[in-house]
């Protein structure tokens, strides 16, 4: 391993954030752990992090993070780990306007404000890796998934911009495309399905009762899960090596989709996707 470094992670309450942060930590990084709610901030600083409060779709709590991570690390971050995320489930035709909206607040709206505020102190150290924690749906769209899709396809077009307007500058930019990961990602989902779905006067309500008992399925619920810590090793090199790739696939399913899109007419692809529930 290299010196030591300093990197600013999102969403470090559970699953690949905290895996994360543990094993950077680990190997002696200086990690700035956020979270959205007070008591995982507590709860992070009890651990030994240096724990700061975050929420993506704050705009006042996402400047006052980078100031204080920026005060914290006296103006020295070598490293982003854009991670914070969550997936709205659904139907595209039973998602209302502020439900897309709230999606897209913490997923891409409150990721991009968080990252515009720290390209000036890598600017002005000459070098940094921001890495962004996509999904195997920013490659492929799957059904009733449409809100989380359009996040993450997004996402991946700024990283994919931000990537070419930095060249040059010895800032570098890595997208991670983990498929399934065993976190409370779908205990999460399921939850904002009760609140903001309405399944039974839904065209799908007899589609949604099948993805009803998937999201309370303990355990991995998709062939090939891996634990978080399976990211946290592409973080890994995506922070210490010295040419970072630009894509991480994590997963069996997300190599295989990555193959399929390059292969197969659309059409065919199709085939496959609408299997998948």
């Amino acid at each position: 391993m290299n010196s030591p470094k300093t990197i600013l992670i999102t969403g470090c309450s559970s699953g690949i954030g905290y895996a994360t942060a543990i094993e950077l930590k680990n190997r002696g990084h200086n990690v700035i752990a956020t979270a959205r709610k007070p008591e995982d901030v507590l709860r992070l600083t009890q651990e030994g992090f240096t724990a700061v409060q975050l929420d993506l779709a704050d705009s006042g709590s996402i400047q006052q993070a980078a100031r204080q991570a920026i005060e914290l690390t006296d103006g020295k971050i070598d490293a982003l780990f854009n991670n914070g995320a969550f997936g709205q489930p659904g139907a595209v035709e039973d998602l209302t306007r502020d439900v897309l909206r709230y999606q897209f607040e913490t997923n891409l709206f409150g990721t991009h404000e968080l990252t515009n505020l720290i390209i000036p102190v890598m600017r002005k150290q000459g070098h940094g890796r921001i890495i962004y924690n996509s999904s195997i749906l920013g490659l492929v769209a799957m059904t009733y998934r449409g809100a989380y899709n359009a996040s993450k396809f997004a996402l991946e077009g700024l990283a994919d911009t931000l990537r070419l307007e930095l060249y040059g500058t010895n800032i570098h930019i890595s997208i991670i495309e983990p498929g399934p990961i065993l976190t409370n990602f779908r205990q999460n989902a399921l939850a904002l399905y009760k609140k903001n779905i309405d399944p039974i006067n839904s065209f799908h309500k007899e589609t949604y009762k099948i993805m009803e008992a998937r999201l309370q399925k303990q355990g991995a619920a998709a062939a090939f899960t891996l634990p978080a810590k399976a990211v946290a090793e592409k973080v890994i090199h995506a922070l210490e090596a010295k040419q970072p790739a630009i894509r991480y696939y994590v997963t069996f399913p997300t190599y295989l989709f990555a193959f399929l899109k390059r292969i197969l007419p659309i059409s065919w692809l199709d085939n496959v996707l609408r299997k998948i529930q």
